[in-house]
């Protein structure tokens, strides 16, 4: 057995970012999911980078409170 293969894979784990995203399954409206698949082929990004990067604009936007209750 190669230990310090072995070694540089255990560090390599401990040196691992902590994980800070979450599968879901969302349902979202055709259209929206259509325009966000669009939008990702225009700019090269995923759809799903898109999606959640307008979700984190819409939550520092100010007056969110009354937005939610739509």
């Amino acid at each position: 057995m190669n230990t310090e293969s072995s070694q540089s894979n255990a560090s390599a784990s401990a040196n691992r970012a902590v994980k800070r995203k979450t599968r879901i399954t969302i349902y979202l409206d055709d259209e929206v999911l259509q325009k966000f698949r669009s939008l990702s082929e225009q700019s090269g990004k995923g759809y799903q980078t898109l999606i959640n990067a307008a979700l984190r604009t819409r939550l520092v936007a100010p007056g969110i409170g009354g937005a939610l209750a739509e």
